[in-house]
């Protein structure tokens, strides 16, 4: 066994004991099964077509550990500053009761650490779970070392009206953690619910994050993924969605942070008429990585999907957007639309496009595609025209790329979220301040 699987090997060792759950004989051996595929198969390889342009041999040879722990406190209250909604903060894989304010909620609407829940809803929480067999070698480590995580559940026909948020934030600048979220939305339910990840400067943590949903007849969920990890960090996540008859799930996944980040985003329509919008920005800068991998299954007849991608690359960055719409025998009536769009800002900057479309149907209208390109010269010299310098009038460009994307986030505070983390990061950002 190499050292690197012993090494978590060894984690699960001392950790299992003090994990939610622990003394659940289903769920330690699920635990288990899951801590031996992943050292059976250890880190997925580039040799693995889905891992084909990503490597983790970075992260397989690197040591985490605690300690050192910063304070995040004056973040978290920025964030929550002047929004309204439900607060579940997690510090370090951990529940914050003192940061946390999950407030009134509406009758039949559950928002609990799965700390706290397993005690009342030890079998709803089963039927959720998953098991080892789930996603790559990575989403069976994180199962096995899962120490905390949202347990959302809403009952036939309850809408939430403010957001949900749950903030994960990295304290301790070379650790460790894994988060397990669970969203459960009964029929015809409504909720957005806001997955804001955020790290200490220049931390060289690691972190892993599953949220499975499932969303039975006419339910609607947002869900918006913020991804702000510190620029040495390790990010993998994977969201999987269930849909039933007639749901509609809108997934935005903004990824601006992190050293090498990977998404792993999948729905699967198990029954008619269902409609998704993956919808997703990136950002990438100096010589980090970004990876998002998506599934659409269009399992069942006249099923709506919409789905677009957007990456800026800077510097020596790597860009890489894997997606695959699957139309299985019988699904007629299938609309199904990605594309994928790519912006180069230096000639050492580098994206990878792969749309993919497999059809097993006959009355269907799908259709996919990807571009990749640098900044207009036509628009540049329109804009040059009009008085701005070359500075601006780039920045103005690049931001107005990021844009298409913003914009498809209809709630107006979480699109402004969005937009203040965007402009922070990207070269465009200060000239579109100025200019407002």
């Amino acid at each position: 066994m190499s050292a690197d699987l012993q090494a978590w090997a060894d984690t699960f060792g001392r950790r299992a004991g003090g994990l939610p759950g622990a003394g659940v004989p289903w769920l330690a051996e699920a635990r288990r099964q899951a801590l031996d595929r992943f050292m059976s198969e250890g880190w997925p390889t580039p040799r693995i077509e889905a891992w084909r342009h990503t490597s983790l041999a970075p992260l397989a040879a690197a040591a985490f550990e605690d300690g050192g722990v910063q304070s995040v406190a004056e973040r978290i209250a920025a964030l929550k500053a002047g929004e309204t909604g439900h607060w579940l903060v997690f510090v370090d894989g951990a529940f914050d009761a003192d940061l946390s304010d999950v407030g009134a909620l509406p009758g039949g609407a559950t928002v609990l650490p799965l700390s706290q829940a397993w005690s009342e809803h030890a079998e709803a929480i089963r039927c959720a779970y998953g098991d080892a067999a789930d996603g790559h070698s990575t989403s069976a480590l994180n199962l096995a070392l899962a120490s905390d995580g949202a347990w959302i559940h809403l009952v036939r026909g309850v809408a939430v009206e403010q957001p949900i948020h749950l903030v994960c934030a990295a304290a301790s600048p070379r650790a460790a953690h894994f988060l397990r979220h669970l969203i459960q939305a009964e029929a015809g339910s409504q909720a957005t619910v806001v997955e804001h990840y955020v790290g200490v400067p220049d931390a060289a943590n690691f972190r892993h994050a599953a949220t499975r949903l499932r969303l039975d007849r006419d339910a609607r969920i947002t869900h918006l993924k913020l991804q702000q990890e510190s620029g040495q960090a390790w990010h993998l996540g994977d969201i999987d969605a269930t849909q039933g008859r007639g749901s509609i799930f809108t997934s935005h996944s903004v990824s601006l942070g992190a050293r090498l980040a990977r998404h792993d985003i999948a729905t699967h329509f198990a029954d008619e008429r269902c409609e998704t919008l993956l919808n997703g920005l990136y950002y990438v800068d100096q010589r980090r990585h970004v990876d998002h991998h998506t599934l659409i299954g269009h399992e069942k007849p006249h099923c709506v999907s919409h789905e677009s991608y957007r990456g800026i690359m800077a510097d020596a960055a790597h860009g890489v957007f894997t997606g695959r719409i699957l139309v299985a025998p019988g699904a007629d009536g299938t609309d199904a639309i990605q594309r994928n769009d790519s912006l180069l800002l230096s000639r050492l900057a580098k994206s990878d496009a792969r749309p993919e479309l497999e059809i097993y149907a006959d009355d269907v209208k799908c259709a996919h595609g990807a571009t990749v390109g640098r900044l207009d010269a036509d628009s540049l010299f329109y804009l040059r025209s009009r008085g701005l310098d070359e500075v601006h009038a780039r920045d103005i460009l690049i931001y107005a790329f990021a844009a298409a994307s913003v914009a498809k986030i209809e709630s107006e505070p979480l699109r402004r979220r969005v937009e203040l983390a965007v402009r922070a990061l990207l070269p465009g950002g200060a000239a579109l301040e100025e200019a407002a």
